[in-house]
C-alpha cells in the first residue's frame, strides 16, 4: 500500500512539475518614454504583482557617494507630492495587499502584491514613485537613521556580519562592485539635498525601468491604466552612467584575517567567476550546487559528517552582472583548526577538478535544477521579477522559458573545466574569521 501511494504521489508530482514548465505566455512592449512594460496573465488566484525594476545598483555610485542605490530604496517609501509620509504602506495594507523593495549591486526592485481588484492602486504608487517622490532633506534625515541602524543591525553588531563586505574589498580593487550595497555612512552623512536629487533626476527615470506585472489581470485594461499613469512622465534626458571598469586578473591568492565578536573561527574562500547569464556561470553554478546543496553534498558528506571538522560548509554563487563570485565558507568546530578545515576544503574541489563526477551525481545535480527555476516561478511575485530581470540584464524575457536548457546543456567536463579554470588557489581571497580575544594587544 505504501508503494501504491509512493507511486501515485511520485506521479503527481512529476505532472505538477511538467505542468509548471509550460511556457510562460507574456506581452511585452515600450512607452515613448522608454519604459519597458512586461505583462503576464494568471487568472488562477486572484492577486496581481506589480513591480518596478530600475537598472540602478551601488555600482552605479560614485566612490566618494556609496549607499545611494540602497538609500533610495527606504526614501522612495517616504511618499510624494500626493502620497503623504509613511502612506505607502497604508494604501497597500488596507487594500489587503503588501508590499517591499530589495537593492543589490546592479539594481533596484520595488513591488506590491495586491488582490487583482487593486491593479489600478498599484500602478499609481509606483508611478507616484518614479514622478513625484518626495526626494527632500526632512525624509533624508529620518532615512538616514534608518540605514544606519540597518548596518548596526544586520553589518556592525552582527557575527560574521561583514563577510561580504571584507571579501569584496579585497577581490576587487577597481570595479565598484570593490564596496558593499548599504554603503558608507559617512559617505550619505556628507551628501547634501543637491546629490539625492541628482541621483534621482538621473536613475529614477522611464528609459531605465521595466514595469512588470503578472497575475489575474486584464490585459488591454492594464494596457489603458498604464498609458494613463506612465506615459506622460518624462524621459531621463541625461546619460545614465554606467561603470565600464575592467578589473585586471588577479596574479595571486590574497589572505587575510578578521578578528569577530564570535566563538567559532570561519574560513572563506572567494573566487571571481563570469558574469551571471554566460554559459561558464551555468557550470559555475552547477559546481557550487555539487559542493555543498543539501545532506548528500560533497563539503557536508565529508567535512561535515565524515571529519567532523566544521558545523557547516557552503558555497554558493553570487551571480552579478559584470563580474560573479563564487563564495565557499566554513563554520569549525570546536577546538578544530581553522587550517585543518581549509585543507578539507580544498581536497573536496581537488577531486572535482582531478575525476568527472559520477553519473548518479550528475542527474541529480540536473534535478535541483530543474527544481529550482520551476519553484522560482511558481508564484506570480517571482514571474514578475523573473521578467524583469531578464529583459534588464539579458534583452530576452523569453528566457524565463528557455533557460533552464542552459543548465540542461552543461556537460560533466564542464563542470570539470569550471573546477579548474575558476576554484585556483593563486586566484582567490582567503579569510579567516576568528575570536577577538584571539587577537595580539
Amino acid at each position: 500500500m505504501k508503494f501504491i501511494f509512493g507511486l501515485i504521489f511520485s506521479l503527481f508530482m512529476v505532472s505538477m512539475a511538467f505542468g509548471q514548465l509550460n511556457n510562460i505566455d507574456f506581452v511585452e512592449y515600450d512607452l515613448d518614454n522608454g519604459l519597458h512594460v512586461i505583462l503576464h496573465q494568471d487568472a488562477s488566484t486572484p492577486i496581481v504583482a506589480v513591480s518596478v525594476m530600475y537598472h540602478v545598483g551601488s555600482k552605479n555610485e560614485q566612490p566618494d557617494r556609496t549607499g545611494f542605490a540602497h538609500f533610495f530604496e527606504h526614501l522612495l517609501f517616504e511618499g510624494s507630492e500626493n502620497i503623504g509620509r509613511g502612506e505607502y504602506d497604508t494604501y497597500v495594507e488596507e487594500a489587503g495587499g503588501t508590499l517591499n523593495a530589495n537593492t543589490s549591486n546592479d539594481r533596484t526592485f520595488y513591488f506590491e502584491i495586491l488582490p487583482s481588484n487593486q491593479l489600478e492602486l498599484g500602478l499609481w504608487l509606483e508611478s507616484e514613485r518614479m514622478l513625484h517622490a518626495k526626494v527632500e532633506d526632512k525624509g533624508i534625515e529620518t532615512q538616514r537613521e534608518v540605514v544606519k541602524e540597518e548596518r548596526r543591525q544586520r553589518v556592525d553588531n552582527q557575527p560574521y556580519g561583514t563577510i561580504l563586505q571584507e571579501t569584496m574589498v579585497r577581490l576587487f580593487k577597481k570595479h565598484p562592485y570593490n564596496w558593499p550595497v548599504i554603503g558608507s555612512m559617512e559617505h550619505l552623512n556628507a551628501a547634501v539635498e543637491e546629490d539625492y536629487k541628482n541621483f534621482y533626476k538621473e536613475f529614477y527615470v522611464p528609459n531605465n525601468a521595466v514595469l512588470s506585472i503578472a497575475g489575474d489581470i486584464d490585459i488591454d485594461q492594464a494596457k489603458i491604466w498604464i498609458d494613463k499613469y506612465f506615459s506622460a512622465i518624462p524621459r531621463g534626458t541625461g546619460e545614465i552612467y554606467r561603470p565600464n571598469i575592467v578589473e585586471p586578473e588577479m596574479t595571486g591568492e590574497i589572505r587575510d584575517t578578521v578578528f569577530d565578536n564570535i566563538q567559532l573561527p570561519a574560513i572563506i574562500q572567494a573566487y571571481r567567476i563570469p558574469a551571471e547569464g554566460s554559459d561558464e556561470f551555468y557550470a559555475c553554478e552547477m559546481l557550487s550546487t555539487l559542493l555543498s546543496r543539501g545532506g548528500s553534498s560533497r563539503f557536508n558528506k565529508s567535512i561535515v559528517e565524515e571529519q567532523q571538522k566544521a558545523l557547516q560548509v557552503g558555497s554558493f554563487p553570487l551571480g552579478l552582472e559584470d563580474y560573479s563570485v563564487n563564495l565557499a565558507f566554513a563554520f569549525c568546530n570546536m577546538g578544530v583548526d581553522p587550517s585543518e578545515v581549509e585543507a578539507a576544503m580544498d581536497a573536496e574541489v581537488r577531486k572535482v577538478q582531478e575525476t568527472l563526477i559520477s553519473d548518479d551525481e550528475f542527474q541529480k545535480l540536473r534535478n535541483q535544477m530543474e527544481n529550482d527555476f520551476v519553484s522560482s516561478n511558481s508564484r506570480v511575485a517571482g514571474i514578475a521579477e523573473s521578467l524583469a530581470n531578464y529583459h534588464m540584464y539579458f534583452g530576452d524575457a523569453n528566457l524565463i522559458n528557455t533557460e533552464l536548457d542552459k543548465y540542461l546543456a552543461v556537460t560533466k567536463e564542464d563542470i570539470m573545466n569550471a573546477a579548474k579554470k575558476y576554484l585556483r588557489p593563486d586566484r582567490r581571497v582567503v579569510l579567516y574569521y576568528l575570536p577577538k580575544e584571539n587577537a595580539q594587544p
